[in-house]
């Protein structure tokens, strides 16, 4: 059994409407499904992906309206990053952050590779990688937003898990998930320790997992903006059906075998607390609407369809087009 990459990353909105604007109009990626929390039904679950939801590239929130605001620390995912193909898409994205007073770092190295971060209304934590195409395939860029063509996002890179000790997290991801550890790069905090690179699949931004040792941090208090899981890409579903029992064998607590009916999934918790989730290529989000028609209307599961009704009335109305 060996994880293909990153699935998707999921995090916190206070705010549907904006989250909306900021992920398809400023960063022109695409809503691919606008469905529901499936474990809250009055709260919406959004997409966000290249032109056809190709597992990799999918960015998702959870609106939870209450959300208060973030107090960043460890046993968390600090960020999360996008890919771009070439040095002058990095300078396209600058000079597009600039215009949209999106908060944006300077360019900088990171592993060997240039990068810049940014935050979204609510201080989300991302970041633009460029990735030179060697590893994990690029997907399919969506062309109906105003991005010129060449520049725009073509998946999810590196996450990064903050952790006040690292060696647990470490065993985790190399000795029961199946990463290689291949590198590490400094710190942006005076003091500490390296940010040590983990690999899995066919490599590159879209496989990597960065670790960090933050013993000066308190524990995360997570609200909007913040992430809620990383999933990672389980190929077949007879790979799929293998995790729990190996899961459970090694001493982790799983939720079991989950049908999100877009993906199937498998969560279980890592020694500092963070929330991994392994989740299925298939069946995709094409599953219940035509691709020409995705995120355009309220998608629910078959299991849910019978409650239609009571859940959109507890739904608050979005302003927002597919």
């Amino acid at each position: 059994m060996k994880l293909e990459g990153i699935h998707h990353v999921s995090a916190i909105t206070a705010d549907a409407n904006k989250n909306h604007d900021f992920f398809t109009r400023i960063l022109g990626m695409r809503l691919v499904k606008k469905s529901v929390n499936q474990d809250s039904t009055s709260s919406y679950h959004l997409f966000y992906a290249d032109a056809v939801g190709t597992p990799g590239t999918d960015m998702t929130y959870f609106d939870i309206p209450m959300a208060g605001r973030t107090y960043p620390g460890v046993s968390s995912i600090s960020n999360t990053a996008f890919r771009i193909k070439s040095e002058s898409a990095l300078h396209y994205w600058i000079g597009r952050f600039d215009e949209f007073n999106v908060p944006h770092g300077q360019i900088e190295q990171r592993f060997g590779r240039l990068s810049v971060t940014f935050q979204d209304f609510e201080g989300s934590r991302l970041m633009l990688v460029v990735d030179d195409g060697t590893g994990i395939e690029y997907g399919v860029p969506w062309t109906k937003a105003e991005i010129p063509e060449g520049y725009e996002i073509v998946g999810l890179g590196p996450v990064r898990l903050t952790v006040r000790k690292s060696e647990k997290t470490a065993a985790v991801l190399t000795d029961i998930l199946g990463f290689e550890m291949i590198g590490s790069y400094p710190s942006d905090v005076k003091g500490m320790k390296e940010i040590f690179v983990f690999s899995t699949g066919k490599g590159g931004p879209a496989g990597e997992v960065h670790l960090e040792e933050r013993p000066d941090l308190p524990p995360e208090r997570p609200g909007r903006g913040s992430v809620h899981h990383v999933a990672f890409r389980v190929k077949t579903f007879e790979e799929y059906s293998k995790w729990n029992a190996y899961l459970r064998s090694n001493g982790f607590m799983t939720s079991g075998e989950v049908d999100r009916y877009y993906f199937k999934a498998i969560y279980f918790r890592e020694p500092n607390g963070i929330l991994f989730e392994l989740s299925t290529d298939e069946p995709g989000f094409a599953t219940d609407e035509s691709m020409d028609h995705l995120g355009e209307s309220l998608a629910l599961p078959p299991f849910l369809e019978p409650k239609r009704a009571q859940i959109e009335a507890s739904l608050r109305p979005l302003t927002i087009n597919g």
